[in-house]
This record gives C-alpha cells, sequence and structure tokens, in this order.
C-alpha cells in the first residue's frame, strides 16, 4: 500500500499507459480520479477498480479546455475532498517530419500535450499549496533527448513537458509540492497497435520485431512497467525526486547494440 488514501488523478487514464496507471495506483491504496473524453472507456477502467474493492470515480474532461480543466479538479476535490497526486498523461501525436506535418496537426499535439498539461497543472498548484503537500508527475518521452524520425510534433511537445516539468519543480518544491517526469520509451499500448496495424498491416510481426529491437533486452515495454515508474514518483519514497527526469526505455536512449 504504497500510496495508501492518496487522491489520484490520472489523465487520459482511459487506456494505455493511464488505464495502467490507475489499476495499479489503486491496487497500491490510492483513490482514483479517471479524466478523459472518453466516456465509455473511462468508465469501464472505473468499474474494474471498484469490483477490486477500490474507490474510483469517472471525469470527463479535455485538459486542454480552460473551463473542463477547472471543473474536473472541482469535482474530484467536492467527492474526495483533496489531490495529492496529479499524473498529466493524456496525449496525442502525429506522424510526419516538420515539412510533412500539417498545421492543424502540430497545433493538436501542442494544445493536449502542452496546453493541457499547463491547464491542469495551472489550477492544482493552488490546490495543493492549500492542502500544503502535493505530486505532479508529467508523462514525457525519451523522444524529449533522443531524435525520432517522422516525429516531430510530438517530440517538440515532450521536449516542451519536461522543461516545463524542470522549470515547475523550481517554483514549488519550496511549497512541498514535487514535480517530476517519467520518459518512457516505446510502449505497447493500443495506440501503438493501432498505427502498426495501419502502417505495417502486410507484416505486423515484422514490425513488432523491429520495435523489439530497438530495446538492449529485445523486449516490448509494456503499460504497466512505465506505470510502476510512476508509482515510485507517487509515494513517499521519491521525495528527493525533484524535478527528476525517470527514463524508462530498455535503453535506447544510453546505448545502441550494433
Amino acid at each position: 500500500m504504497r500510496i495508501a488514501d492518496k487522491v489520484c488523478v490520472i489523465t487520459g487514464g482511459s487506456s494505455g499507459i493511464g488505464e495502467a496507471c490507475a489499476k495499479i495506483f489503486a491496487r497500491e491504496g490510492g483513490k482514483i480520479a479517471v479524466v478523459d473524453v472518453d466516456e465509455m472507456n473511462g468508465e469501464r477502467v472505473v468499474g474494474d477498480i471498484r469490483q477490486d474493492g477500490a474507490e474510483a470515480m469517472f471525469v470527463k474532461a479535455d485538459v486542454a479546455d480552460e473551463r473542463q480543466s477547472r471543473q474536473c479538479l472541482e469535482t474530484v476535490v467536492q467527492s474526495f475532498g483533496r489531490i495529492d497526486v496529479l499524473v498529466n498523461n493524456a496525449g496525442v501525436s502525429a506522424v510526419g517530419d516538420v515539412a510533412q506535418c500539417a498545421p492543424e496537426d502540430w497545433d493538436r499535439v501542442m494544445r493536449v500535450n502542452v496546453r493541457g498539461v499547463y491547464l491542469m497543472s495551472h489550477f492544482v498548484v493552488p490546490i495543493m499549496r492549500d492542502q500544503g503537500q502535493g505530486t505532479i508527475i508529467q508523462m514525457s518521452s525519451t523522444i524529449a533527448l533522443v531524435g525520432l524520425q517522422s516525429r516531430a510534433a510530438y517530440a517538440a511537445s515532450k521536449g516542451a513537458v519536461l522543461a516545463l516539468t524542470r522549470a515547475m519543480a523550481a517554483d514549488h518544491s519550496h511549497e512541498n509540492i514535487r514535480v517530476a517526469a517519467v520518459l518512457p520509451g516505446t510502449v505497447y499500448t493500443p495506440f501503438v497497435q493501432g498505427y502498426l496495424e495501419r502502417s505495417y498491416a502486410d507484416d505486423m510481426e515484422q514490425a513488432i520485431s523491429n520495435l523489439k529491437k530497438r530495446q538492449l533486452n529485445n523486449e516490448l515495454m509494456t503499460p504497466d512497467d512505465v506505470a510502476y515508474a510512476a508509482l515510485y514518483l507517487a509515494s513517499d519514497e521519491a521525495r528527493f525526486a525533484l524535478g527528476t527526469a525517470l527514463i524508462i526505455d530498455g535503453g535506447v536512449s544510453t546505448a545502441k547494440v550494433f
């Protein structure tokens, strides 16, 4: 019970990494608020958590909308009385280099991945300040540190999230608000699976094999692998993790095997 009775808000919690965080945090004693635009899957995740005996609620909200982001946090406070942990996980992607990425796709990625993180943090910091403590975990990416072809918008957005994490840590650590980031590599989520099915329908097996080769252990990372890293940051064990960029990428950013 590493986060017993902590109220945890997880954006993008209806699938993938967000769903894994919601369920693992719940098993470790957290009270979970799943925030997402996908109501059907969000309610499914909440139902699974409640079935296992933990407390959970779903709040439908677009984190990039100022009114909705503020109201969703107010709703959580009304229901649970406080917010101890915010996991800014909601995100979208776009494929293409800077010349190929259409302006509307660039704006969509920045709106969700950067503005959404800013707004949720903007509204949660005063809540945590009044409580005297809190933890904010940003879901950045290894792509913020190393280049990856055809991901210009996504890379720029995750680089911004990492920079914002460090700035927030500098601004709010003295208020007992810890801010840190998780930097995953390629995670086999429903989003990644859908992309592979669309792009490599003729040879999915080879596409998955190519993904595995990126990691030093030649394995695919799962959402649970990332969620356990986030769990550490959410726990009191991580009290010295201030502005930390916790890399969990199978070695992609540190070495390459030829």
